[in-house]
């Protein structure tokens, strides 16, 4: 055995570890959402995220990979690579082709998984479907083109190591153009303009879910290297670490001095925050850095979450707060504190003004991408589920579930849906 053969060994292993650990973050996706909406509307939940990852997936696989990564045209859109076929060696790996697509496609399942969130207990299942496939193959592949593939962004000199940028302010943007475009949920709103708490129907469930993220996390950010021996991993691990427990703790804290209690809810998208706010510059940054991203991420969410309620955007789990502002914020610090071309480090102007570039540009590409896909949609089938729908619950309207936690120890299975058509004069 060569040396190179054991590197590459190496290498492959830690990829599909660090992909598997990501793949995992979407159980952490569903617990965190589900204990955050109410108990009808759980089962929803979950079937949106198994679209996440069994059609996005595949969508990936078929068109969105080679948008992304395959070879360049003009900086702004790959053009080989459709289901891994075609011209690809311009990447140039340490790996297989095979383990370089299930690491990114771990990626873009997180991406329309945060969408989810925002539009939860009034999106139309069928509606989702469709979004998730336009998510998939256009949007994130041809913005991660630009910063990542070769494309014009990451050409100018944009830095985005694990996706702070590409991942979370494009699919923290994209979902507050779906919770805009679907409207409140019934009742959030009165109509003098207070808003109404729909309290979480399982924090703990939330808790845990919050917990598999962060696991997931550090595969997310050390995995990017796609090397089991860059020198960078345990810097990468303790500067997540540290800003996911520096967001945590000042949610905590404020949240104690203010109101004189500290909110679950809180803490729990104020560490959630920390974590996306380090994902660009966890490789660039020293670790104080990392604390102070991971502060200002938790603050930003919270004034964020209050924006929301002000304006009467109705966005159940915090997907905007946390992942846009925090990854608008994380994007924009690496502009500031990177070691190596940061501003606070003798950098000059450069970078960050390639940053802050990059950012409206990735925050206008999702919105705008989002508003108007989901206008298309609605022109074949209604993007919002019925009032009679949202008010039954979704897991019964569209999955014929009556309840996410079921009493009846067994049923025949020619009466599973013959009570709950009788009772609420399903079609």
């Amino acid at each position: 055995m060569t040396i190179q053969t054991l590197h590459t060994g190496l290498d492959t292993i830690w990829v599909v570890l660090t992909a598997a650990m990501i793949i995992l973050m979407e159980g952490g996706f569903a617990l965190l959402e589900a204990g955050f909406v109410r108990h009808k509307n759980n089962v929803n939940i979950i079937m949106k995220i198994f679209v996440d990852i069994t059609i996005g997936t595949l969508c990936f696989y078929l068109i969105g990979f080679a948008l992304m990564y395959g070879k360049d045209i003009a900086g702004m859109i790959g053009s080989s690579g459709f289901m891994l076929n075609g011209d690809l060696a311009h990447l140039d790996l340490s790996v297989s082709m095979d383990t370089y697509w299930l690491f990114q496609a771990a990626f873009v399942i997180a991406v329309i998984s945060i969408v989810s969130g925002a539009v939860a207990e009034r999106f139309n299942f069928r509606a989702y479907i469709l979004y998730a496939v336009l998510m998939t193959t256009l949007i994130y592949p041809i913005a991660g083109h630009w910063v990542w593939g070769g494309g014009w962004l990451g050409n100018l000199g944009m830095l985005d190591f694990a996706g702070s940028a590409v991942i979370h302010a494009l699919g923290g943007c994209s979902a507050l153009a779906a919770a805009i475009f679907i409207g409140p949920r019934k009742g959030k709103f009165t109509p003098e303009g207070t808003s109404t708490i729909a309290l979480p129907s399982n924090l703990p469930l939330a808790s845990v879910g919050a917990f598999l993220l962060w696991f997931g996390w550090f595969g997310f950010n050390a995995g990017s290297t796609l090397s089991a021996t860059d020198a960078r991993i345990g810097h990468i691990a303790i500067a997540t670490m540290l800003s996911a427990a520096s967001g945590g703790a000042i949610t905590m804290l404020y949240t104690l001095f203010r109101y004189n209690r500290s909110d679950a809810a809180s803490v729990i998208n104020g560490s959630l925050a920390g974590l996306v706010g380090i994902t660009a510059g966890c490789a660039f940054v020293s670790d104080s850095a990392a604390i102070l991203i991971g502060a200002v991420s938790g603050m930003l969410m919270l004034f964020a979450t209050d924006w929301l309620e002000a304006k009467q955007i109705d966005d159940p789990v915090g997907a905007f707060p946390v992942h846009a502002i925090s990854g608008i914020w994380g994007t924009f610090a690496v502009g500031l504190f990177a070691k190596d071309g940061g501003l606070f480090h003798s950098g000059g102007w450069h970078l960050l003004g390639v940053q802050v570039l990059g950012l409206i540009v990735l925050c206008v590409w999702g919105f705008a991408l989002t508003w108007f896909g989901l206008k298309l949609i609605q022109l074949w089938i209604p993007v919002r589920s019925t009032e009679e729908e949202e008010e039954m619950g979704l897991d019964i309207s569209y999955h014929g579930i009556l309840a996410a936690y079921q009493e009846h120890e067994f049923i025949h299975h020619e009466d599973r849906y013959a009570d709950i058509e009788k009772d609420h004069d399903l079609d």
